[in-house]
């Protein structure tokens, strides 16, 4: 259990930071944002929206509890993640930029692995000391 538990939180930590990392500068309209929007063909306007949307997912990851709130922020970090890789790809951008999207994929899928791995341990662990 104590192990799942560590690598749940670095899985985790590591994707928090991230999303905050990335919510921060679309909050802020930042004009390096701006400018990656623009070059992507994006409004401004969206940007302190999915800022906005990050952080949230960011608070309900870390959030104990609302197991189905856990998995709509997972789900939208996909989504995302998904988005912003299929429109760096559609407007030409080098391969070598999508290094931080697998980065991200790896982050988002090793946390949500070990959350449901934490889920499981503990319940496998509360019926253990049920029964004895």
């Amino acid at each position: 259990m104590k192990k799942i538990n560590i690598i749940y939180w670095i899985f985790t930590g590591l994707l928090a930071a991230l999303m905050v990392l990335g919510s921060i500068p679309d909050i802020m309209s930042v004009s390096d944002a701006v400018a990656l929007f623009n070059h992507l063909g994006y409004p401004t306007y969206l940007l302190p929206f999915l800022g906005i949307a990050k952080l949230l997912g960011v608070v309900a990851i870390l959030i104990p509890g609302f197991p189905r709130i856990k998995e709509w922020a997972y789900a939208g970090f996909v989504f995302d993640l998904t988005g912003a890789m299929y429109s760096s790809i559609s407007v030409g951008d080098p391969a070598s930029e999508w290094l931080l999207f697998i980065i991200g994929y790896i982050l988002i899928a090793g946390s949500y692995i070990f959350h449901h791995k934490k889920v499981k341990s503990a319940s496998l662990s509360n019926k253990n000391s049920v029964t004895v």
